[in-house]
């Protein structure tokens, strides 16, 4: 797949909202599941959610379930985050991947990586 970067990233008040996006390089976007994890300092690499290559599949983490909402544009190549009533323990650098096989919440499935983008909630 090559090269995933994210961006969207920022700082925002608990209860706001922020899209995430990740834009990959390739032509074979579409074949490829997508993740979202993050990583809080002095934590494990936790998972957020995934999306099949057509978009018909979706599976998140049930600390974000009903408030985040992933999403793709094939034609564009990226996929997204949508991040609503956020709250301060959501603070995290979050990273999209790419997995050629199934979604899947194992970070293990998943080939390429994005280096993250940092997203903080005050509260």
């Amino acid at each position: 797949q090559g090269q995933l970067v994210e961006s969207g990233g920022g700082l925002v008040q608990a209860g706001g909202s922020l899209r995430l996006a990740c834009a990959a390089s390739g032509r074979t976007f579409s074949r490829y599941a997508m993740g979202w994890f993050r990583q809080a300092p002095g934590k494990e690499r936790e998972f957020v959610a995934t999306i099949s290559g057509n978009g018909a599949v979706t599976y998140y983490a049930g600390s974000v379930k009903g408030r985040f909402t992933i999403s793709r544009d094939n034609a564009k190549n990226t996929v997204y985050l949508q991040m609503n009533s956020l709250k301060p323990e959501d603070t995290a650098v979050y990273s999209c991947a790419a997995s050629s096989t199934y979604t899947s919440s194992a970070p293990s499935v998943y080939n390429y990586w994005g280096q993250g983008t940092q997203v903080t909630v005050s509260s």
